[in-house]
């Protein structure tokens, strides 16, 4: 009787997270080859709360779900593979080849976020000073092992350790990642995310642009394991299923011209930039949505579900510019632009994508999402 009248004194109050201590262990998601994820529970089917509560009449917006832009996302009856989608939508085999040796080595990072503790790494190698966390050399090591082991890929680099290393004279490809961007909210248990660009030999890395890049792909780690990849059509998502098989979750996505959500970064450069202070107070008083949580892949990931947002790191003679050229900002610009979005490299307003890379750490600023806020950017931090 008491757990009885405490789980209804817990769904009058809405607290969900708490309700569900009370209720029996969730159904097993499922997912066939190109069948549609199907949920089964053998648990009785239950009354919607709002049949079993009398609610007075409330305020329009009542619960805030008119500003938290929940997901529009519907289920479908099928969902294709990954295979299916590189075959069809990946015309190039070593693209295809590199994609999917790029997502099993994610597969296993994520197996090694979900039984690893969050501590200080034992040997601290960061050639930046930043402090090196166990499950960030794990990652890295993994990414590693992938590419040495690989015969598609030529050189790659690290994040943690940005030089060029030779893996295979006979490969094709340079690869550049950072192995698990978030070190700093990983701790909290909050989403942290892999980033990987990939170029072709015929430009490498050093002496090309962003542009360049035969694909890049973002992994995101949070409750669900997903992906973004860019393909010869535009932006998909996949999703990694039962038995670790990924399925193409949203396809040829597309980034809307104008934003409610924004993710200022660097809000330091407040302090000295008039231009970027007058933004975000324009933001807050316009009344957007911040959604902003200190981990550049969860924080820029989100334009592709919510299918709109704005990321600002604009720099400052006190606050400079730190986002990596190659490991950051390039993969995300790719995936931006493919996805009908805008960029800017937060100095000259030009696209992000245009920035020649001469060095493994070059930095930069940056402004990317819904092409009418990085105008909006343009025009009011950097008056162009």
């Amino acid at each position: 009787l008491a757990s009885m009248f405490s789980r209804k004194i817990l769904l009058a109050l809405g607290v969900a997270g708490s309700a569900s201590a009370f209720a029996p262990a969730g159904p097993a998601l499922r997912v066939g080859a190109s069948k549609a994820p199907v949920l089964k529970s053998s648990a009785p089917a239950r009354r919607p709360v709002a049949a079993s509560l009398k609610m007075a009449e409330t305020a329009e917006g009542f619960g805030a779900s008119h500003t938290s832009f929940y997901t529009s996302a519907k289920a479908k009856d099928s969902y294709a593979t990954l295979d299916e989608i590189l075959d069809s939508k990946m015309a190039d085999e070593g693209v295809r080849g590199i994609t999917k040796e790029t997502l099993a080595a994610c597969v296993k990072i994520t197996e090694a976020l979900r039984v690893n503790l969050v501590t200080v790494a034992d040997a601290q190698n960061s050639v930046f000073g930043d402090v090196q966390l166990g499950v960030d050399v794990l990652a890295d090591d993994i990414m590693w092992d992938m590419a040495k082991t690989s015969k598609l890929v030529r050189e790659a680099s690290s994040e943690e350790e940005p030089v060029m290393v030779e893996t295979s004279k006979d490969g094709r490809f340079t690869i550049c990642w950072d192995p698990l961007d978030g070190s700093s909210i990983v701790d909290n248990n909050w989403a942290v995310g892999t980033i990987v660009g990939i170029w072709d030999k015929t430009t490498g890395m050093l002496g090309a642009t962003g542009r360049d890049q035969v694909t890049s792909i973002v992994v995101l780690y949070g409750p669900r394991t997903t992906a973004l990849v860019v393909c010869d059509d535009g932006v998909y998502e996949f999703t990694c299923g039962a038995g670790n098989k990924w399925f193409a979750s949203r396809e040829r996505i597309q980034i809307k011209q104008d934003s409610k959500i924004f993710s200022p970064a660097n809000l330091r450069a407040c302090q000295e930039d008039k231009g970027y202070d007058e933004l975000v107070k324009y933001w807050m008083e316009s009344k957007y949505t911040l959604r902003y949580s200190g981990g550049l892949v969860p924080d820029v990931y989100q334009f592709f579900t919510k299918e709109m947002g704005v990321f600002a790191n604009p720099t400052s003679k006190e606050s400079p510019a730190k986002l990596r050229v190659a490991f950051e900002v390039a993969p995300f610009a790719l995936l931006v632009e493919k996805a009908g979005g805008k960029t800017s490299d937060g100095v000259t307003g030009g696209s992000c994508l245009d920035i020649k890379i001469t060095a493994v750490d070059q930095r930069t600023a940056a402004c990317l999402g819904s092409a009418g806020e990085v105008d909006r950017f343009n025009t009011m931090v950097l008056k162009k």
